[in-house]
């Protein structure tokens, strides 16, 4: 074969208007919002949804959870709240201030108080209604592995608490800060160490930095005609070293692996020293000294990610998307588990509920003449003419990606046997659309809260005789507990069964309800997700599929863990840091 050697990419170009909301998700530019009374709007030009009008949001989500819920009812938020004072430890400060450039050195208040949050709704909702007790008092920009170093030495030589920052995505309150900690906490923000170091198209492998993010990751590989594959939802804002710490899974998961499978190396700077190997092979057996092995989900306790070496693929030659309608989700999740069995599943598959169905169908733009005509004779032909109960009906969308050998095989397959089960094609434009869709409908939790409901995700994994056990039993204790508590209006509950597996599925749920009125609202929603993943475990469930333990999950950890597997990770946490200076507090690192 011919070598061409390495190729260094120059560092990714960063745009004033891809500026992130330090208050809500995503970009500043974009927001959902009501105008003219009842139609909802989304701002900006990113998103297919952008711009365009969406008149039957708003009725829908009135009816499915209450009435009240209108432009006239608002719930402002208070953002910025009030800022804990920072405390500064001098001698540290004085120590970086001899290496690191002034500017990577910030006491800034709102930078302070974003770096001290994730995206769970507890996060959300006390950084616009209530406060945060605790924050990073200092935030640090290190630029390259050796400054790393340095920081490190410097936080234990004056006993200084370190939080690694990535992309601020995480929906595990991983970043939430012990109110308790007397140290100075510093957030370790890895924006600078962005870049792709190298790309080696002979052997299909690059090195990345740790702050390097999904979007940007893609944008450049594609320039040297290669594709990552992992995409997470929150590929835009996430980052390499976010995606190792918590164990992270993608959207093209089936076809390209999770992360543990797409990771070759890793570069960790740890208490005791760096973890680092000089070459990256297919595979070896390296005993215990393997340092991936400990990293992964390692969420902040042990370590800094820097970098990574990650397989990389050729960019595909074909990409199709697909969609099928499913007359009931046990008929979807028949299809799934076949498909596993006698077909090679698509790059992504995900099965909606028809909970999620319905409000999939609100998010379509107002439509006019022959689109309107033809949407009505669709709706009449799946209803009348197939029987589809709308009330039980499902949707599964389909991204294939490959050779075009590949995809036609692909398809050919999934369809005859969504045949079988029932299924009928739904078209490949609502196929990309409901991809796309997951971008654009992160956002409609930030609107929600302006107007009294609160909303959150969270998922698990389990084994296919259980998978829909656990859907039906979640909904089912959701529902009680809304109930039991006498909340107002309805719970909006679903699910999205995804991620398929020889032995299993990934399962998404959504819930929301309506709190005017209410006293403690975030409370009672923290008291009530935690009865629905008492739930998850009883029925069979994992306590998290991708999204990490951090501090939501862990006091559930005793009943996943053995009491040797509890100790052994304690004792993993005082043998490589006895001083703590990861002490982020997730999991059981801190030894609660």
């Amino acid at each position: 074969m011919k070598h061409t050697g390495r190729i260094v990419p120059d560092s990714p170009v960063l745009h004033p208007e891809d500026e992130e909301s330090p208050s809500v998700w995503g970009f500043s530019d974009t927001a959902f919002e009501i105008v003219d009374g009842a139609v909802v709007k989304m701002s900006g030009s990113r998103y297919e949804l952008a711009g365009q009008e969406l008149p039957d949001l708003l009725g829908w989500v009135r009816d499915a959870i209450h009435p009240d819920v209108g432009a006239d009812n608002q719930n402002p938020s208070n953002y910025p709240p009030p800022i804990p004072d920072a405390r500064i430890q001098d001698a540290f400060v004085d120590e970086l201030r001899s290496i690191l450039d002034e500017d990577q050195l910030s006491d800034d208040a709102e930078l302070r108080l974003r770096r001290g949050h994730g995206q769970t709704q507890e996060e959300m909702f006390r950084i616009k209604y209530d406060q945060l007790r605790r924050i990073p008092d200092l935030v640090v920009f290190p630029k390259t592995d050796e400054e790393v170093v340095v920081l490190v030495n410097a936080a234990r030589t004056h006993n200084v608490c370190l939080i690694p920052y990535g992309g601020g995505t995480n929906v595990s309150n991983s970043l939430t800060c012990n109110e308790d900690e007397d140290r100075t906490i510093v957030s370790v923000d890895m924006s600078r160490m962005n870049r792709i170091l190298w790309i080696d198209p002979d052997n299909h492998m690059a090195c990345i930095q740790a702050g390097a993010v999904g979007r940007t990751i893609n944008e450049q590989l594609a320039e040297y005609g290669f594709i990552l594959g992992h995409e997470p939802d929150s590929i835009e804002f996430s980052t390499m070293g976010g995606w190792i710490a918590t164990h992270a899974s993608g959207m093209k998961k089936n076809r390209y692996g999770n992360i543990e499978d797409i990771v070759l190396d890793v570069t960790v700077v740890t208490a005791c020293g760096t973890l680092a190997r000089p070459t990256v092979v297919p595979r070896e057996s390296v005993g215990v000294g393997d340092a991936r092995r400990w990293i992964y989900g390692s969420e902040g306790g042990l370590g800094i990610v820097t970098q990574a070496v990650v397989k990389i693929f050729p960019l595909p030659e074909a990409q199709e998307y697909g969609s099928i309608i499913f007359p009931s989700l046990e008929k979807g999740v028949d299809f799934l588990y076949e498909l596993t069995r006698t077909a090679t599943p698509p790059a992504s598959v995900r099965l909606v509920d028809n909970m999620q169905f319905q409000l999939s169908q609100t998010l379509k733009p107002r439509s006019t003449g022959l689109k309107k005509l033809k949407s009505k004779l669709e709706k009449w032909f799946v209803v009348k003419a197939k029987g589809f109960d709308p009330e039980r009906m499902t949707a599964c969308t389909l991204v294939f990606e490959g050779t075009r050998e590949q995809v036609a095989a692909e398809q050919r397959s999934v369809y005859r046997i969504a045949k079988r089960h029932d299924g009928m094609k739904g078209g490949a434009e609502n196929g990309r659309r409901g991809y796309q869709l997951t971008y654009g409908i992160a956002y409609m939790r930030d609107w929600i809260l302006r107007h009294f409901l609160l909303a959150e995700s969270f998922e698990t994994s389990a084994s296919w005789s259980d998978a829909l056990t656990v859907c039906n039993n979640v909904k089912r204790r959701l529902r009680e507990e809304h109930s039991k508590r006498n909340l107002p209006g309805k719970p909006f509950i679903s699910c999205r069964v995804t991620q398929v597996y020889q032995t299993g599925v990934c399962i998404y749920f959504y819930f929301a309800y309506y709190f005017k009125g209410v006293d403690n609202p975030s409370e009672i929603f923290n008291e009530m997700e935690h009865a629905a993943r008492d739930e998850v475990l009883k029925s069979g469930g994992s306590l998290s599929h991708h999204h990490g333990i951090g501090k939501i999950r862990r006091d559930f950890l005793p009943r996943v863990l053995s009491p040797g597997m509890m100790d052994w990770q304690k004792q993993i946490k005082k043998a490589v840091d006895p001083a703590n200076v990861f002490g982020a507090g997730n999991q059981h690192f801190d030894g609660e």
